[in-house]
This record gives structure tokens, sequence and C-alpha cells, in this order.
């Protein structure tokens, strides 16, 4: 295949030729007789109909981003961005749905995180693949799907979600299944990747990797605190086709949310037996460790559990500022973007979540609340978040 004709499939604009120009033949074409014969010399080359097609494309097309202009700027402010270009590895999509994590707020007001200004924010991202960047053949033009937006780690604009048109790294995109909407698939990223962090790098827990059927028992318990939280939600059901018993924590109310989700026992995180409950729950369990997904006071009791019980007895937290562990019990923290970097990406977004999402082993989760359609909606669905939301998660459609 000629160069040309990589680059028109590439760019999504090989459905704007006529089925002539498909041919990797550019000189001959076929008459109403079906006998070869030579092309007009009027008709446009493929190059020339390449800088045709692809100048009309970029003047069509045009990408907007709720942006932050300064550290603890409020509000965002909607204006014009770049039409981001993907490149080795990377692919370009059109949001259709952003969802909103409590870091989104805390970035925009405190700006304790090193960013370069003007900036944008978020992480969660579904839509549809518009192109994709050099060598990339695992996505192709139209693929709906799923992923991380890594700004945040990268420092770069085109990898933040709050825009029109977002750059993804392919190893943190996961093919979405068509009955699956962008609602809903936008919840997973940011919170699936802390978890899968958390229990899967050969940093922190070094679980066995999830499958599709569901790993054979391990014989194992994992705790997570903090079930019905977003980054709860995932864990639990990533351990649970990992092979692991879940023992989690929720409120009364979100107990049967946790269960759905594949939690064998769930505890009142604020009842004052909530130590001694899961102390007791453990008997007789090997513990394979724990994650805590609140920070705080939670970070304490788990050292507690696991110091009196048998098998692992490290704790990863998604906050740092834990009090000094018992001895033998270790303590991880977590940054949801490390993945990245490493074989847990791919094990998770490319070979694990589509055929789990298809299978329906493993859902969505929270569920998604749209706050609004449009990115001037972003702010308001920050804002709303810093009030608290249980076993859900608010999104903006696009």
């Amino acid at each position: 295949m000629s160069p040309s004709m990589q680059t028109f499939l590439r760019l999504g604009v090989s459905r704007h030729l006529s089925p002539r120009f498909l041919s990797t033949s550019s000189l001959i074409s076929r008459n109403s007789l079906g006998k070869s014969s030579p092309r007009l010399t009027s008709t446009y080359s493929m190059q020339q109909q390449l800088r045709n097609i692809t100048q009309s494309r970029n003047k069509m097309a045009s990408n907007n981003a709720a942006w932050i202009k300064a550290a603890k700027s409020h509000p965002f402010v909607v204006e014009p961005a770049p039409l981001w270009t993907p490149e080795a590895n990377e692919i370009l999509v059109k949001n259709h749905a952003v969802a909103i994590n409590p870091i989104d707020g805390s970035l925009q007001a405190s700006g304790w995180w090193p960013l370069n200004y003007p900036t944008m924010l978020g992480q969660d991202v579904a839509g549809i693949v518009v192109a994709v960047g050099p060598g990339v053949t695992s996505f192709k033009v139209g693929d709906r799907v799923v992923g991380h937006a890594l700004g945040m780690a990268t420092k770069r604009n085109q990898d933040n979600g709050f825009q029109e048109y977002t750059i993804l790294q392919t190893n943190v995109t996961a093919a979405l299944p068509d009955n699956i909407s962008f609602e809903k698939a936008s919840v997973l990223p940011l919170c699936l990747s802390t978890a899968a962090c958390a229990l899967y790098q050969d940093t922190h827990h070094k679980l066995q990797l999830p499958t599709v059927p569901p790993q054979k028992s391990t014989g194992k318990t994992f705790i997570v605190w903090g079930g019905a939280s977003a980054v709860g939600s995932n864990a639990i059901q990533l351990a649970v086709n990992s092979g692991y018993e879940v023992i989690t924590t929720a409120s009364p109310k979100n107990f049967e949310y946790t269960k759905k989700l594949g939690a064998s026992q769930v505890f009142d995180y604020a009842s004052p037996t909530v130590q001694e409950d899961l102390i007791n729950a453990l008997k007789g369990k090997t513990s394979a460790g724990a994650l805590d997904c609140i920070g705080g006071a939670p970070q304490g009791i788990l050292q507690q559990v696991l110091a009196k019980s048998e098998g692992s007895k490290a704790v990863a937290s998604t906050k740092r500022g834990w009090p000094e562990p018992p001895e033998g019990v270790v303590m991880y923290s977590i940054f949801g973007t490390t993945l990245k970097d490493n074989f847990v990406g791919k094990a998770i977004y490319n070979d694990f979540l589509p055929a789990a999402l298809k299978a329906g082993t493993f859902v969505p989760a929270p569920e998604p609340i749209v706050v609004g359609k449009g990115l001037d909606k972003i702010q308001e669905a920050v804002d709303l978040l810093k009030k608290g939301v249980s076993a859900a998660k608010l999104v903006v459609t696009l």
C-alpha cells in the first residue's frame, strides 16, 4: 500500500474518495465495459485529493476546551484549543462524555500540583476515534472507546479530558461494546486505573491479573475500605475477577450495592466495632492485602486488622499521611497514572476490560449522574461534586 493510501486510511478520510482511488494502482481505471484504460489527465491525483480533503477537514473540525488560565482561577473558561495530531501509540478521540473526579476540584482550587498554565483538567473520557497515530493498529477511526486522559502526568494539554478532542495513549484505552453508553463508560478510567495500580503493580500488591471468565479462587481474601466509592467499586470487581474473595466497608444504604459488585461481606465503616468485625471476618482466612480508598482513620484501622491476620500485611492507600504502622505491616501510596509505564495498563485496558464489559463480568460503576451537556457545564459539575456524592459519579456530555 502506498504512503498516500496509508495516510488516507489513518486520517479516516478514505470515505470521501471514489472507489477507484482505493486501489493500489494509481494509473489504471475501469471503463463501463470492464476494460482497463488510462485515467483522464484531468482527474485529481491521490496526493492532490489528500491535500484538499485534509484542508477541508481541518477547516470543518475545531476544538474547544474548558481552560484554567492560572493557578486557583475560577471558573473554567471555554475557549478554542488546537486540534491535536496523534503520535505513535496515540489516538485522537472526539469526546462524547467526560466524568468529574474530586481531584479536578482540588487542582483547580489549590493549584497544589505543578501544571503548565493555561491548562485543562479531566481524566475520564469516552467517545469515538477520529484519527490514529503512525503504526497504530489496535484502534481505527470510528471505534467507540473509553480511556484515561493523562494530562496530569504528562503536563501536555492535548492529553487532558475537559475538551472536545483528546489524545489518548493506546495502552490506557479500551474498546467499548455497543451496549454500553458513553455516559456509563466515562465513570471508569481514573478510578479503574487507581484500583489497578494498587492491585497489580509489582511495587504494590502484585495480585494475579483478572481474566474473562474470572480466575478460579485463590483461597485468599482482599479488603477494600470504601467499597461504594468510585475507586472501591472498581477494586471490588477487579479483585473478584482475579480470583479473590472481597470484604469491604460501606454505609448501610450501600451494602447491597457493594454485594452486587461481588463483595462477600460488608461492614458499616462508621460502626465502633468495625475493626474487630474485620479481624473476626479474616479469622481462618489468608489475607491478600488491603486497599484504603478514603484516607485518614481507615489507614490505622487496616494496619491493625492486617497485623492480627494471616497472610499479606500490605495496605495501599489513595492518600498519604498514615500513622506509623505496626511491625510487619507495609504501607503503599497510589498514583493512578503509573500503569501507563508498565504492563498493567495494557493488561487491564486492552486485554481485560473490553471482553469483561462485553461479557458483563465487569460493569461501569458507580452509576453516572449527567449534570448537563456542553463544556460550560464542567464548572457546575466540579462545584456540585464538592458537596458530596455517594455511589455515583458526575458526568457531562459533549
